[in-house]
């Protein structure tokens, strides 16, 4: 049941692949947010180098993110205006991304810094989402009612230069905003081998203000081509796609995204929120333990690889 990874150099049981993928498709249907934040750390927990978790992740995720903004786009639940200004900025960010991440590969420093991040960024927006879907439950509690207030204000941010319309998101905002939002999660989908969805579409709905009708199908349509740009240059410059492993986890996502979508008809959205916190702050508390624990074998912190 073993498969070679000829770009990772090693083998792999094809069908875990296959469960993984398919396991993170589930989440991924369930939770209407993209996988790759979690197969990412997945994958270098079972073995495959960080630098190759990033890389093939990332091409894994271009076929299932065009799959959905597909299925939007013939909804009419994109806003291709909005949808543009996000892309310019995520291939400014990924673009940058990959050459920050050819350096650091360069000095040794990689896997520290994929590590690192996934702890910041997953720890964060994990107490983030859990805060907010305990307060919810609490007003379902007391009120019967989970309705919020107003999602976003104005502030600031949103008078800016550079002053666009968006009629389909019927918004009047600087286009130095949404650019700045492409080209930060462009930055991570280049540094950790996600689409960026997890960050994408709380930014779009709370500091754009953005329709929620439009937010998943517009997040979908730039996240299609900066993981795109990502997986080329990742391939290109750094030689870290694994086609094979890539391959394997689109088959189980896009079958496992669709009971993923059935099932998180049943729960209502603060249950799934909180169930969504608390696996992001588990893959978090992994990461941050594996950091801080000392390794069995001490010769293994030179990154040599053990035969």
């Amino acid at each position: 049941m073993q498969i070679y990874l000829p770009v990772a150099e090693l083998s792999a049981n094809w069908l875990l692949l296959l469960g993984l993928g398919g396991g993170v498709g589930l989440l991924s249907g369930l939770f209407g947010v993209g996988g790759g934040f979690l197969m990412t750390p997945l994958l270098i927990f079972i073995g495959v180098p960080p630098a190759i978790a990033v890389g093939s992740e990332a091409a894994q995720i271009v076929g299932a993110s065009v799959s959905g903004a597909l299925a939007h786009w013939r909804r009419n639940n994109v806003d291709f205006r909005m949808g543009f200004v996000l892309l310019a900025g995520g291939l400014f960010g990924s673009t940058i991304g990959v050459q920050v991440f050819a350096l650091l590969r360069k000095a040794g420093q990689v896997e520290l810094i994929i590590a690192l991040a996934y702890v910041v960024i997953l720890g964060a927006i994990g107490s983030l989402m859990l805060a907010e879907s305990v307060r919810a439950m609490r007003r379902q509690r007391l009120t019967g009612s989970t309705r919020r207030g107003k999602l976003h204000q104005h502030t600031w941010l949103h008078g800016l230069p550079l002053k666009m319309r968006f009629p389909k998101s019927k918004l009047y905002i600087s286009a130095l905003l949404p650019f700045a939002v492409g080209a930060f999660v462009g930055l991570l989908a280049a540094l950790m081998g996600v689409g960026g969805g997890f960050i994408m579409v709380p930014a779009m709905i709370y500091l754009l203000g953005m329709p929620t009708s439009v937010v998943v199908g517009t997040s979908l349509f730039q996240i299609v081509f900066v993981t795109a740009n990502v997986t080329f240059l990742q391939a290109w410059q750094n030689q870290t796609v694994d086609m094979v492993l890539a391959v394997l986890l689109l088959v189980g996502g896009v079958v496992g995204a669709q009971f993923g979508a059935r099932l998180g008809q049943k729960l209502r959205g603060e249950q799934l929120r909180g169930l969504m916190a608390l696996l992001v702050l588990g893959v978090a508390i992994k990461l941050a333990v594996d950091l801080v624990v000392t390794p069995q074998d001490a010769f293994s912190l030179g990154g040599g690889r053990a035969h």
